[in-house]
């Protein structure tokens, strides 16, 4: 019994084992026919069914003016091609749209060459027939059908013509974006705002200076990424991660002051022929920088005749040898010490005087010199003689507690800027060995030789004097926007509570108008307000010697003295004599600061009123409420900026301001009904 069990489980498992060996085979069968006798089929069908990923850029935000004016936008435009084969490797399916895409073509090209000279004037009806003849005939792949970018709306247009409206595998109409940066003021500010690159590499655009480079991560957003699914001769596209746009960058920078600047050191630069030309123009209280100019002259080819462009920001990256602006520095670290008064003399004599075996000249020696000077008249002069015999005097055996004074002022220190170059005042080395110091080191630093500092950082030092000692950051942006709404707000930011004694910035402050009321600086002077501030002229080292023809003039200071709201450093670098910081860069500042006062930005009304006058101000009509109602959009005609946002924040709403002064027109009136949550353009007159 036991014998017949086991005989049948046995033939059992036979017949299993066969069973599994037939289906083996036939699995082995089957693969090495897909692999082999229907290769090309199964090939055919994998391209009917392809999956590629793309990244899809994000559009890089825009960088706004002060004065709400959008200088740096991210603009896209078209270029259009032609696609007249059809691509396919399933020959069937070739046939067919190939034949769907000529029948097309023949009966529509008038329509299509009628329509797109109706969107592009400027070429024939008969050139765009011609243009789609001819890529028909050669049967490119790629043919341009018009040779010059286009814009959004064009490209909208020629969409809606026949077969470019069709999708691009279909009707073989493939345009190709491309994403600009464009600046709408041209080259005002181009070397604050910054540029873009392409690398030729990755194929990708990166911010290369200014504030596109130092706000990028805030600015460039993140790209997406969507992958397309190919379905016989179509592919459809899917996105695995859409793309986040930029954030808008609101700066400091007010357009009508950029303006003013640009204009007035350019046509000095041509009228003394100068190299190059600063202008940086800073709101006191905030460090606020309203306008930032550095143009390099370049001679024209063609004409011989120099032009000017922005090529390098030398107002925050040149580290030059500040000449005499740096003078004030010098004599505020000895009124601070107790070193000396404004009326502590000092004899400069004929105008050369030797200074430990090397002769220190003042500009009129060749005149006599000035002979006997108090502290008051040596700014005044700007006497090398007078400021360096006191300073050698004061602290020739111990320069480090000079430089440590200097320090103190902020002179020197770095500003932790987000972009620019640091300064250079170096500290005597303890150790007389080591060669960092010589005897007349002191005495030609305490004039502004022997250290190099950038334009910024000489004007945030006045700028400081101006603002009751405190010194404030340069601010270069406001805040970060985001479709309208402040999503980060960049806070002032104080360096030096305090840079001084409150009797040296009182003194130093009294010598400073002088120098513009009875100096050199009179030329910097204003009828209508006071001004206070130095200048500076220094020999230019070339070649690791000071060339007797080179020159770096400046004037630095702020108006109106008795309450300052603007400081300003005009520089120019030149070649050849007339060569004066009082005579070429005191009538820029001059021009600059009545302009700006003359525009009544950011000004108080009393300023323009006499002392006999009483003020009476003129109030415009404006409204500051409305009505609101959540979801409904309030009606904010003929309110200010700051209310009509509130107003529009209030009902569930967001706001984008479009220029400056009241509200005149609203994207959506008054009264729209579901609207939470929407987005409400206001433009401001």
């Amino acid at each position: 019994m036991a014998s017949n069990n086991n005989k049948k489980s046995i033939k059992r498992f036979r017949l299993i084992f066969a069973a599994l060996c037939l289906v083996g085979v036939y699995i082995v069968g089957t693969a090495l026919s897909t692999m082999l006798l229907r290769a090309d089929y199964w090939r055919q069908v994998s391209q009917r069914y392809v999956s590629d990923s793309i990244i899809v850029p994000a559009m890089r935000g825009n960088i706004i003016s002060a004065d709400g004016k959008i200088m740096v936008a991210s603009l896209p435009k078209y270029r259009l091609f032609m696609d007249f084969v059809v691509i396919d490797k399933d020959s069937v399916a070739r046939t067919k749209a190939q034949h769907w895409r000529d029948s097309v073509l023949t009966h529509c090209l008038d329509s299509i060459a009628t329509g797109l000279h109706e969107i592009f004037p400027d070429k024939s009806v008969e050139w765009f027939r011609e243009r789609f003849q001819t890529g028909r005939k050669r049967g490119s792949h790629a043919w341009s059908i018009y040779p010059r970018q286009v814009t959004y709306i064009q490209f909208k247009a020629c969409k809606k013509l026949p077969l470019l409206r069709e999708r691009p595998y279909r009707g073989g109409f493939t345009p190709q974006r491309i994403d600009l940066r464009i600046k709408p003021y041209g080259s005002l500010a181009s070397r604050t705002l910054g540029t873009l690159s392409k690398d030729s590499v990755t194929d990708t655009v990166r911010a290369t200076s200014g504030l596109e480079w130092c706000y990028d991560t805030v600015m460039h957003g993140k790209y997406g990424l969507m992958h397309r699914t190919k379905v016989r001769n179509q592919k459809i596209g899917f996105y695995d991660r859409e793309p986040v746009n930029g954030h808008d960058l609101v700066t400091t920078i007010d357009t009508r002051m950029q303006d003013i600047a640009e204009k007035a050191i350019r046509n000095k630069l041509k009228e003394v022929n100068g190299d190059k030309g600063v202008v940086i123009l800073m709101e006191v209280a905030t460090g606020d920088i309203k306008a930032m100019v550095s143009l390099t002259g370049y001679r024209n080819e063609t004409t011989g005749e120099k032009e000017y462009y922005e090529a390098q920001n030398d107002a925050i990256n040149a580290l030059w040898e500040p000449g005499s602006t740096f003078k004030t520095g010098s004599i505020m670290v000895a009124l601070e010490d107790g070193k000396i008064t404004p009326e502590t003399t000092v004899e400069t004599g004929s105008g050369i005087y030797m200074m430990h075996g090397r002769p220190m000249k003042d500009h009129n020696w060749h005149r006599g010199g000035y002979g006997t000077l108090n502290v008051t008249q040596v700014l005044e002069y700007s006497s090398n003689i007078g400021v360096s015999r006191l300073i050698d005097d004061a602290y020739h055996d111990n320069p480090q507690k000079y430089v440590q004074g200097l320090y103190n002022l902020g002179v020197g220190i770095p500003l932790g800027l987000p972009m620019g170059a640091n300064p250079r005042v170096r500290m005597p080395d303890t150790d007389p060995n080591k060669g960092n110091w010589s005897k007349t080191a002191l005495a030609w630093m305490s004039i502004g030789y022997e250290t190099q500092i950038p334009p910024i950082s000489t004007l945030a030092f006045y700028n400081a004097i101006a603002n009751n000692g405190r010194m404030v950051r340069p601010r270069f942006v406001k805040a970060v926007e985001d479709n309208g709404q402040v999503i980060q707000e960049f806070p002032v930011e104080v360096i030096k509570e305090q840079i001084c004694s409150p009797r040296t910035l009182r003194d130093i402050r009294t010598i400073l108008e002088k120098v513009v009321s009875e100096g050199l600086g009179r030329r910097a002077g204003n009828k209508r307000f006071k001004v206070s501030g130095k200048t500076g002229t220094a020999q230019v080292a070339e070649n690791g010697s000071y060339a007797s023809h080179a020159y770096m003039v400046s004037f630095c200071g702020y108006f109106p003295s008795d309450a300052p709201k603007y400081s300003c450093i005009v520089c120019i670098r030149k070649r050849g004599l007339p060569a004066s910081g009082g005579g070429q860069c005191g009538p820029v500042f001059s021009e600059i600061s009545q302009l700006v006062m003359n525009q009544g930005v950011y000004r108080d009304p009393r300023e323009a009123a006499d002392s006999t006058s009483i003020f009476t101000p003129t109030l415009a009509k404006k409204r500051s409420a409305a009505e609101i109602n959540e979801g409904v959009v309030p009606d904010v005609i003929g309110m200010g900026a700051r209310d009509a946002v509130a107003c529009l924040q209030k009902a569930g709403l967001k706001a984008r301001l479009r220029g400056t002064g009241l509200v005149n027109e609203q994207s959506l009136p008054g009264g729209t009904k579901n609207a939470k949550g929407k987005t409400v353009t206001l433009n401001l007159k």
